[in-house]
């Protein structure tokens, strides 16, 4: 067992020597809420020649749109669909995107979010990224699809089984 726990600290410790990045290129720059196009631009005319060797890009997939606050950025973390359209761009300007900055040799790193969806409070409706209909209160996301018999209920120990305060734990 002390065998297995130094083999794992030594490829930990060992890991923060490989980026996966191109040679010579270690630095990564977070682009949140850019559009695919400006960071498929900046990749070109800056980042690559100045030796950046990724971008982190917002959550590309189809959200809710949030109306108050105008937009926020969480309202990224807020997925509705795994279809790839999002006030950045669409898929296809994802997919340039993605090809012109590796083309230059800076890699595009994607902050996915894939273990939840939007909450309750989301409503019902078209009132997202790409227009798809979900229904936030039923658990019903047909474009992925997700329904009820998909999500974790009965877990949250509040009044009205949401989380009701981010602050506690156990919520």
């Amino acid at each position: 067992m002390k065998l297995l726990v130094l083999a794992t600290l030594l490829g930990l410790s060992s890991a923060q020597f490989d980026p996966h990045m191109k040679d010579g290129r270690t630095s990564l720059v977070h682009l949140f809420e850019w559009r695919w196009a400006d960071i498929a631009e900046e990749c070109e005319r800056y980042l690559a020649p100045n030796g950046y060797g990724g971008v982190q890009i917002s959550p590309p997939s189809e959200n809710i749109v949030v109306t108050n606050p105008w937009q926020p950025w969480w309202q990224r973390y807020q997925p509705i669909s795994y279809n790839l359209c999002s006030r950045s761009g669409n898929e296809n300007e994802l997919r340039d995107m993605i090809t012109r900055c590796n083309n230059v040799g800076v890699n595009i790193y994607v902050d996915a979010v894939i273990n939840h969806m939007c909450g309750a409070g989301g409503g019902e409706g078209k009132h997202s990224s790409c227009g798809t209909y979900f229904n936030a209160n039923m658990k019903d996301f047909p474009s992925v699809p997700y329904s009820a018999w998909d999500f974790n209920d009965g877990k949250c120990n509040t009044g009205s089984g949401e989380i009701e305060n981010y602050n506690d734990i156990y919520q």
